[in-house]
């Protein structure tokens, strides 16, 4: 039977993650674990996130998931969740800046407290449901419309301009990547868990996804 171990960390929303991927894949084990030999055992791993990403790296540095993430990430399909895929990320300009994990060169930026569109203020977080427009054909957009909605909450988002990894992109006051690939890495800042029938489809993609499309 498959495996897909959630990386629990202390911060991410796991129990609704777990939820998804057993909806999509009643066939799966699906663990929620800080074990690192459980993680490694896995066949697909999950790296969600939630909350300030000074918190979340000083966890996933003190639990040693960041040389974790680096090895399974290398050999089985991985996916990163909202902050989980900021933590991809090189750097974070949060509280000041933060070094996040490196396995892609992208930086995160903060949206801005003047955030407009058309003249019109926009709220930050950038919170509720967005158009994600696929940029590269990849197994995890199999069986969801090009233009499809998703469910975001972040105030801080990885640029789309010069990002060779970006694999989705949406706007809000400004073009930001909604999902980066590279190898057997797939990471959305959106929730594909609370994105009904599009992010329901995503999880069971990647249940499916046999990595380096």
């Amino acid at each position: 039977m498959k495996t897909v171990a959630i990386i629990d960390y202390g911060m991410g929303n796991l129990h609704s993650a777990k939820k998804a991927v057993e909806h999509v894949a009643p066939d799966t084990t699906v663990l929620v674990t800080d074990n690192a030999g459980k993680i490694r055992e896995a066949d697909h791993v999950i790296l969600p996130g939630v909350g300030a990403i000074r918190d979340c790296m000083a966890e996933i540095r003190r639990l040693g998931v960041d040389t974790l993430v680096r090895e399974v990430s290398q050999d089985r399909p991985f996916l990163g969740i909202c902050v989980g895929m900021q933590a991809l990320m090189s750097r974070s300009e949060e509280n000041g800046g933060v070094d996040c994990i490196g396995l892609f060169p992208s930086e995160v930026r903060y949206f801005g407290d003047h955030l407009t569109e058309n003249g019109e203020r926009l709220k930050v977080p950038h919170m509720g449901w967005n158009q994600v427009h696929q940029t590269i054909d990849h197994p995890l957009w199999h069986n969801i419309p090009e233009g499809d909605r998703f469910y975001f909450v972040h105030s801080f988002y990885a640029e789309a301009e010069g990002n060779a990894d970006m694999a989705g992109r949406t706007h809000y006051g400004v073009d930001l990547a909604a999902a980066v690939a590279r190898d057997n890495i797939f990471a959305v800042q959106f929730h594909p868990e609370k994105s009904a029938r599009a992010g329901l489809q995503l999880l069971e993609n990647f249940t499916n996804w046999t990595g380096k499309s």
